[in-house]
């Protein structure tokens, strides 16, 4: 019988899940793919935001301006990639600038820091690649960048290393309320616990269907991507927004952690929750809004494009509260922007909801959050030379656009939450990210996670459990 089971492991479940490991509680993550991470968590535009977007008075204001506060500090404990360097919304009309003014407005009254608004000319000042269009913007220093699927990682294993359970490719299939307890029926088993938190995703209003109360509807948007070569890296230096519609915070054009330059999304309203596609439509409406604030962003320097869907409901704040029909279920739905930003605010006013509900939170005696990662690429010669001698895996570059070593892969194989996949590798190293896509390493990756983990690599996956790489046909009784 565990005492809170956690259903979903993307960014706001490990959140969740690192807060709660830090209690005396029988802890369990459900998790419906093969790894954490794989949802809206691994396709975002990885922002930090300030918080002068969402309506003074909601939770999305009070959750996004605490929980970009907590940030730098939480990765930094965490070893997780932060970086902050302040956001940019451009004006292009008399009717941007009112925007402007408005959002000014509510960053003020949502208790965001240092907040300007500048002229066109103060803006191209900061970004002399911003268009000569533009006649104003709103600057947000406190805006950040952040590696979105590394902290997911990171408070999972946190997590894990701290007492809770974790339990891959286990959707929920069904919940029991069985008074003074739930059975919850997954692909890999039952399980029965006293308190549930639902952290589905785009998925939430199916839970809620479960237990026989749709309190919402779900109305999922996917956005798309352009991710470019880090050669382009550099082209700007803060996160760039136009003003935001009705749709959403529109196409940006960003750095990343990594050093490449993410472009996108936009917002086009699809039926299903898993529906991750890319299209030559939705492609050429990000690059034309692109465009449109930085005019020479060269296109041909992608190295990826990608979607993500957003878990968008009929409610317009976030959904955190007691389901009305089943008094042990707490839901944590309807995430969409700024979730990743207020991830870990949202995890403590989880926490606030659990108390009420009747949860004892009583600290361990001892938990350690603590979390460091070896990046080969960012030692010095020194600390490589120390490293390598140590351990000679770390001296064979596996990945060469990224310099990511055997030892670092193989560190990651074996860490508290492996992954199975060539793209769960990537996540936790970065080998794969670089201008090949894993074009070359790929292979390489496979044969480790094979080796290490004593599998047959036929059985090895790309990504997601359907992604299989390699088939085993035979013809007149060859292998081919």
């Amino acid at each position: 019988m565990f005492d809170v089971t956690i259903i979903g492991c993307g960014v706001i479940g490990a959140s969740l899940a690192h807060k709660l490991s830090q209690y005396d509680l029988r802890l369990l993550i459900l998790e419906r793919e093969n790894d954490v991470a794989m949802g809206t968590t691994k396709a975002n535009s990885a922002i930090i935001h300030a918080g002068y977007d969402p309506e003074p008075g909601t939770l999305m204001a009070r959750l996004n301006v605490a929980g970009a506060a907590q940030m730098e500090a939480l990765c930094r404990e965490l070893d997780v990639e932060y970086r902050r360097l302040g956001s940019l919304v451009l004006a292009f009309s008399q009717e941007d600038l009112g925007s402007l003014r408005r959002l000014y407005d509510q960053g003020l009254c949502n208790g965001v820091p240092e907040l300007r608004l500048l002229s066109g000319q103060e803006a191209r000042q900061l970004e002399p690649a911003l268009s000569s269009q533009v006649c104003g913007a709103l600057l947000a220093p406190s805006a950040a960048i952040v590696d979105p699927w590394g902290l997911c990682i990171a408070e999972a294993e946190v997590a894990v290393r701290n007492g809770a359970r974790l339990r891959l490719c286990s959707t929920v299939t069904g919940i029991e309320d069985r008074g003074g307890h739930y059975l919850v029926h997954t692909s890999s088993g039952d399980y029965e616990t006293r308190h549930l938190i639902s952290c589905s995703g785009a998925h939430g209003h199916e839970i809620s269907a479960m237990v026989g109360s749709a309190e919402w509807g779900a109305l999922p948007a996917r956005g798309e991507y352009y991710l470019l070569d880090k050669s382009s890296g550099g082209l700007v230096n803060h996160v760039i927004f136009q003003c935001p519609t009705a749709a959403g915070k529109g196409v940006l054009v960003a750095p990343t952690v990594h050093g490449n330059l993410i472009i996108g999304p936009n917002a086009e309203p699809v039926r299903d929750m898993d529906d991750r596609a890319t299209t030559a439509q939705g492609l050429e409406e990000v690059a034309s809004a692109s465009r449109r604030s930085i005019p020479s962003l060269d296109l041909r320097q992608s190295i990826r494009n990608f979607a993500g869907v957003r878990a968008v409901t009929t409610e317009e704040d976030f959904i955190i509260r007691p389901a009305a029909a089943s008094a042990r279920l707490l839901y944590v739905s309807g995430i969409k922007s700024p979730g990743l930003s207020a991830a870990p605010a949202i995890a403590d006013y989880a926490l606030e909801q659990l108390r009420a509900m009747g949860v004892e939170l009583r600290r361990k005696a001892h938990w350690d959050g603590r979390r460091t990662q070896i990046r080969f690429c960012r030692l010095s010669p020194e600390e490589k030379a120390a490293l390598v001698e140590k351990d000679p895996r770390y001296g064979r570059v596996i990945c060469r656009c990224e310099t990511v070593t055997e030892g670092e892969i193989v560190a990651a194989i074996h860490s508290p939450i492996p992954p199975c996949s060539i793209d769960g590798v990537k996540r936790r190293t970065g080998a794969g990210m670089g201008r090949c896509q894993g074009g070359f390493c790929g292979p390489r990756v496979l044969e480790l996670l094979a080796r290490e983990l004593g599998r047959d690599p036929m059985e090895i996956v790309q990504d997601g459990s359907a992604t299989r790489l390699l088939m085993d046909k035979t013809k007149g009784g060859a292998r081919v």
